[in-house]
This record gives C-alpha cells, sequence and structure tokens, in this order.
C-alpha cells in the first residue's frame, strides 16, 4: 500500500508503513486540512521517537501537548487533540495488542464489523469511522466483505468526497472542491 495524502514523502511513507499512524491521521482530521492532520503522525514520531501506541499512550500527557504545540504544530487545538491521540494509542495498546492493524484483520471481520469496531474507538464517530473504512477498502487493500455498503456514500467508485479518495494532486482537488460544495450547501439551507 502507497499512500499519497500529504505531499510529504516521508509523512505518506509513515502513513503507508504503520497502521496507527493512519489511524491517527484519521483522528486528527478535523477543523484542519486534511494534509495537515495526516501530516500529523510524522511530525508526533519525529518529536517523541515513535509512533508506536505503547510509547504514545505511556507519553507524559503535559509534554505531548507541548509535542503538539511545537512548531509547525501538529493540530490547531493542541490540548484536546493530544489527550485524544493519547486515548487512541491506548485502546490500541489495551484492546488490540498494540497493533492497530488488528481492528480490521483480526478474525476476518465483515466491513460491518470492522466499522462497528472503529465507531468503539476513541474520537472516531459515524462520520469518521464510514471514511476510515473507505480509506481502507479503497487504499489499503481491505477485502473484508461489504465493506463499501457499511461505508455509506464514501465507499462509492469515484466518489471523490473524502481523504479515502486522495491518490494524487488532481484527485486532492477533486475532494477539496467537493467539500467546499457541500459546505456551501449546507449553509445555503440554513438559509
Amino acid at each position: 500500500m502507497a499512500v499519497h495524502i500529504t505531499g510529504e514523502s516521508a509523512a505518506d511513507q509513515l502513513l503507508s508503513d504503520d497502521a496507527f499512524a493512519l489511524l491517527t491521521g484519521m483522528l486528527l482530521d478535523q477543523q484542519v486540512t486534511m494534509e495537515t492532520a495526516f501530516a500529523g503522525p510524522e511530525k508526533i514520531r519525529a518529536r517523541v521517537g515513535s509512533i508506536a501506541p505503547a510509547a504514545i499512550a505511556d507519553y507524559d500527557p503535559e509534554a505531548f501537548v507541548e509535542v503538539f504545540k511545537e512548531r509547525p504544530s501538529v493540530h490547531r487545538f493542541p490540548g484536546s487533540m493530544a489527550g485524544r491521540v493519547q486515548a487512541l494509542a491506548a485502546a490500541v495498546r489495551d484492546d488490540w495488542g498494540g497493533e492497530a492493524s488488528a481492528i480490521w484483520t483480526q478474525g476476518n471481520p465483515s466491513g460491518a464489523e470492522v466499522l462497528a469496531r472503529l465507531r468503539a474507538l476513541p474520537g472516531f464517530g459515524e462520520q469518521k469511522a464510514k471514511i476510515f473504512l473507505a480509506l481502507l477498502g479503497k487504499q489499503c487493500g481491505l477485502e473484508a466483505p461489504g465493506w463499501r455498503e457499511a461505508a455509506g456514500h464514501y465507499g462509492d467508485e469515484g466518489s471523490f468526497v473524502s481523504v479515502a479518495d486522495i491518490v494524487d494532486p488532481g484527485s486532492l482537488a477533486k475532494v477539496r472542491a467537493s467539500k467546499q460544495a457541500a459546505k456551501a450547501a449546507a449553509r445555503a439551507a440554513k438559509g
């Protein structure tokens, strides 16, 4: 698997090689650009020396917030997002033996089961879980039966509605345009 989300080779390589980094990038994907969110795990790895769930979960919480604040910042909300990343790391460490990919591989789960496992993670609501499921299916080779259906419209081929559809600068531009159109439609609906 080769993920191309951030435009930064080291960050994209880490996302491609490390399931917890990819999961962390998805967690960080709110109220910042997709590129910033998914570049976050590489910033954390470079500053902490590891992106392993146990290392992140056990890191001093106050020092971890400082890791997030260092320029360029990991996220625009360093305190809350550092805490969420540590909670996610603890869940992966404690519930999945430290192996994030077990969430979508252990026991050969169906797409619906993977979605339920993702929704159970700290910081993962319905939409974030569906987008990540689509990312796993579209770019990471997930073959869980029914993953497209479980991912909803994020699983549709050629939809360009989420990070799951970004494979190059052209697809990034399409996803960005789709998101802007959806925001404009939501604003118009509010009147």
